[in-house]
């Protein structure tokens, strides 16, 4: 009786596994994307860790003058 228990949940987890592996959804091969509106995109990194936001250095500002 245990025994064909233990082979049911092997069988199941196994599918299961399976169908998480091949569900995925992702089609084709992986590309950056090179256009120029993705130059400002977040990395991996930034978007794991929020703390790497704040250090993205900033774009300086010409200072203003007066006319």
């Amino acid at each position: 009786m245990f025994k064909v228990l233990r082979i049911l949940v092997i069988a199941q987890t196994l599918g299961v596994c399976m169908l998480a592996l091949t569900a995925c959804g992702q089609k084709g091969p992986l590309v950056h994307p090179q256009d120029p509106l993705s130059a400002d995109r977040a990395t991996l990194l930034q978007t794991l860790t929020p703390r790497f936001q704040s250090e993205a250095p900033q774009p300086q500002t010409p200072p203003a003058t007066k006319p």
